[in-house]
């Protein structure tokens, strides 16, 4: 596994349900760091670049209202293998799938609102950061924890 950073986005419906601080908490009690925050509403023209690649399915345009109705908690996550780790801890892309554990099995049961949306792969991970981060926005920094998170005695976390 490598270091990676990803885009988490706690949507509409986990800010108006306020789940932020507790779905921040399952990210971070898991090992994961916290690089990049923002706090904002989406706009028509946001929302259309990130969910570009869906443009055209059924679900596009409900999608854009959902994620521009309400404000959304953007997160740069950072761990190793950040990105399986992020979509592990989130779960089944419908609440009423997902195994108890996860955010959306925990929190979710409709199949329309799911809380989190987090990128799927490393491609995708890099093109949602760079919507919300322009460069130099993501903070590096180490913790003091980070020897407990990992494994170091080789000298590069494990």
């Amino acid at each position: 596994m490598t270091m990676e950073t990803t885009l988490i986005i706690l949507k509409p419906d986990a800010v108006q349900r306020g789940l932020v601080g507790r779905i921040i908490s399952r990210l971070e009690e898991a090992g994961l760091r916290m690089v990049g925050a923002r706090f904002l509403q989406l706009s028509s023209q946001l929302a259309e670049r990130l969910y570009e690649p869906h443009r055209g399915k059924p679900f596009y345009e409900g999608l854009l209202r959902f994620m521009t109705s309400s404000p959304v908690m953007v997160l740069a996550v950072r761990g190793l293998g950040a990105i399986t780790i992020c979509r592990k801890l989130i779960g089944e892309t419908f609440g009423s799938q997902a195994d108890p554990g996860t955010i959306r099995g925990d929190f979710g049961l409709s199949n329309s609102f799911n809380l989190v949306h987090g990128s799927d792969g490393p491609d995708s991970a890099q093109r949602e950061l760079a919507i919300f981060f322009p460069p130099g926005d993501l903070v590096d920094y180490e913790r003091a924890i980070e020897s407990w998170v990992y494994d170091l005695s080789s000298g590069q976390p494990e």
